[in-house]
């Protein structure tokens, strides 16, 4: 299967959590293909970054300050960018957030941590994803690709504010789908295994403290010794991986594939 390379010149592509993580890595994919680049984040020193970095390889970068939780932000900051970039041809919903609790752990409030998870992974998807629908549901067309995880696939006590709100992110995605096929609207969304992004730094560390046995061991070789133990294929994935899925999902040899959810773990999680 070849490609359809050409599909993303003059197109326009938003990708929230833009400036780290998947969504980095998925911008950086994009950028192969020649697409007009929009990061939306709330960290406006790491977008500098990521939009210096990318803007090197010759295509356009924008970006937006943006709190995704916030209704009447995202729908300004969307007007911005139909107005100011063009239209909204692919919108990539990357943002979101790793709470710190388990059902045990009493270092925060859980139920804290469950709101403030289910701001970001689900209100966050809802409201991006409803405010640029509308504006693709005028033009009869567009590509949605959500963030979940394999986390989102199975039950753990590791976390479970994390994996409901990425199960939710599944469901909300076959929702949509449903909701904007006659639109010519698909809606996708991709499950990662285990990335090392600033996210998995942080659970490495919460590890780290958790476990005597491992309090000499730096956060990477944790992760590390994680997937060698959870993937069936022994190795990392990468942001990249991740984009390349995405670009996948984006181009029109995904035109007939709506409501699906592909997993990209290594074999962490098969259905």
């Amino acid at each position: 299967m070849t490609l359809y390379y050409k599909d993303f010149d003059n197109k326009t592509v938003v990708i929230t959590g833009g400036a780290s993580g998947l969504g980095k890595g998925a911008a950086k994919v994009f950028a192969k293909y020649d697409a007009n680049i929009v990061l939306v984040d709330i960290d406006r020193a790491k977008l500098d970054l990521v939009r210096n970095e990318i803007s090197q390889k010759g295509v356009k970068v924008s970006y937006y300050i943006c709190d995704v939780t916030k209704e009447k932000e995202v729908a300004k900051i969307v007007d911005s960018i139909e107005r100011e970039i063009g239209d909204i041809d692919i919108l990539v919903n990357a943002a979101g957030v790793w709470a710190s609790s388990d059902f045990e752990d009493s270092e925060y409030s859980r139920f804290e941590d469950w709101d403030f998870t289910y701001s970001v992974n689900v209100k966050g998807t809802v409201i991006f994803a409803e405010s640029v629908a509308e504006k693709m549901k005028e033009r009869n067309y567009g590509k949605i690709i959500n963030i979940a995880s394999h986390a989102g696939k199975y039950a753990s006590p590791s976390n479970p504010a994390y994996g409901a709100s990425k199960a939710s992110v599944i469901h909300l995605t076959q929702s949509f789908a449903l909701r904007w096929a006659s639109n010519n609207i698909n809606v996708n969304v991709i499950c990662p295994g285990s990335i090392w992004t600033p996210m998995w730094g942080r659970i490495a560390e919460r590890i780290r403290r958790q476990n005597v046995s491992k309090n000499k061991m730096s956060t990477r070789d944790i992760f590390l010794e994680h997937v060698k133990d959870t993937c069936p294929l022994q190795r990392e994935q990468t942001s990249e991986d991740i984009g390349n899925a995405i670009v996948f999902f984006a181009s029109e040899n995904a035109k007939n594939i709506t409501g699906q959810s592909l997993n990209v773990n290594g074999g962490i999680v098969m259905d």
